[in-house]
This record gives structure tokens, sequence and C-alpha cells, in this order.
């Protein structure tokens, strides 16, 4: 009797067949992203493989935006995290997240501004009345210029030469810690000089690199938060710095 049970077992698990074991054979992994994003005036949608995702019951937001997404990797398969403009429908970026680098994604943070996305995070510091702060990102080093830098050096000065601020690592992903000085008039402008780091030669190219800038603050608002981007204007690589973060914020 217990000769015909065991073969009746036997009998049971080779008739499964591969399309019934095939799911249990694909590797899986957990992934975790927590969503910190900020967006104006735009509205957006974030899509997870084109299904809209839902925070706090909306499928569409604007100015703060936070979520945690849980979902399941599956070896071989490639997940699609889309952020598009509701209004225009156009994709403003996408991430591929697979079993290889969804540990890359666990934290995705962002800013979409007027001609600009940042994939960085940004909180506004506060700055004692009398003095002037700067904070700087340069999220484009190179797409123009070919130089193969992840940070440049910054000194902040006046027009006369007078050295405000050294900005040691100005990278692309982060903004630099706030540099504060004494506010000596905001109608007068100032200069950010770029070199390679912990040198005084110009991070790319053989010309002094010089990026005007001018203390402007609105409504007693003293932090200036620049966006640097490289841009070709007349065949020439120049580098910008009119985004001010702080004004949206």
């Amino acid at each position: 009797m217990r000769k015909i049970i065991a073969i009746l077992i036997i009998a049971n698990f080779l008739s499964c067949t591969d399309d019934t074991l095939q799911p249990y054979d694909i590797s899986q992994k957990p992934a975790e992203i927590n969503i910190k994003g900020y967006s104006k005036p735009d509205i957006l949608q974030i899509r997870l493989n084109d299904e809209p995702i839902s925070i706090g019951g909306n499928t569409s937001y604007t100015n703060n935006i936070a979520t945690q997404l849980k979902f399941v990797v599956d070896k071989g398969t490639t997940d699609v995290l889309g952020i598009y403009n509701i209004n225009t429908g156009k994709e403003i970026k996408k991430f591929n997240i697979n079993y290889e680098n969804f540990d890359q994604y666990k934290n995705l943070n962002f800013l979409n501004l007027p001609e600009i996305f940042l994939q960085a995070s940004a909180v506004k510091p506060t700055v004692n009345l009398g003095k002037i702060g700067y904070e700087f990102i340069f999220p484009n080093i190179g797409e123009f210029s070919g130089s193969s830098l992840n940070k440049v050096k910054g000194v902040l000065r006046r027009d006369n030469g007078t050295v405000l601020a050294t900005f040691d690592e100005i990278g692309k992903n982060e903004f630099t810690a706030v540099k504060i000085y004494n506010n000596f008039n905001n109608s007068l402008p100032i200069y950010l000089d770029l070199y390679k780091p912990n040198t005084n030669e110009p991070y790319t190219g053989s010309t002094p690199i010089i990026v005007s800038l001018k203390q402007v603050y609105i409504n007693s608002d003293r932090v200036n938060m620049i966006v640097l981007q490289e841009k070709i204007e007349n065949g020439t690589v120049v580098i910008k710095g009119d985004i001010d973060v702080a004004d949206y914020l």
C-alpha cells in the first residue's frame, strides 16, 4: 500500500509542466524606492511600467512630491519608472530599473523647474539679516566642453577681486554647502571663477572661466542656489549661472 502511495506522489510531481514550475525558477528581489521631488509650475505624473502612481489619492501632483514604491524585480527583465508632464504628455525623465541596478535607485530626489530637471535634492538654508548665502551645483559638467571632471573648484569674488568664498568641490549631483558672507551691495555684480580641483587652472581649455552672477534676492530672501550650465553660444562653450533654485522653494 505504501508503494502505491509513493508511486502516486511521484506521478503527480512528474505531471507538472514546465509552465507550472517556471514562475518559481525566476530569481526575484524586492525593490524599494523612496521618491522625494519638487515641481513648479509643471504638474507631473510618475508611472511605473506605464501605470500611474497614486500619491495621496492623486495621480498628478505639483510642488512637494513624496512617496515610497515597493515592487519585485525579476532577473532578466526591466522595470521602467518615468516622470511626465501631465499637461503636455512629455516624458521628462526615465529610469530603467533591473535586477542588477535597483539598489542605485533606493533614494530618488529630483527638482523639475522651467527649462531644467535636476536629479538632486534642495533645501533652502536660513541666512541671517545682513548676510548673503550661495550654493552651487553643476549637473552637465563636460557636456559641451568635453571635460572628464565630475567636480570643479569655484572662487566667488567681487568685481574688484576681493574673494568672498571658495567652493572646493562643485559637483553634478548635490548642491554645495552654503557659504555665507556679509552683504556689501546687492546691486553690484559678483563673479564665480571655475578651476580644476586643487588648482588655479581653468577646468577646461586655457582661457579663464568667469561666470557672471548678481546678488539678487526678493522678499528678504538672501540665499542663492545657482545651477551652473555649460551651453554653446556662437560656437563657443560658455558657462551660465542664470537659474536660481531658491526662487522656486
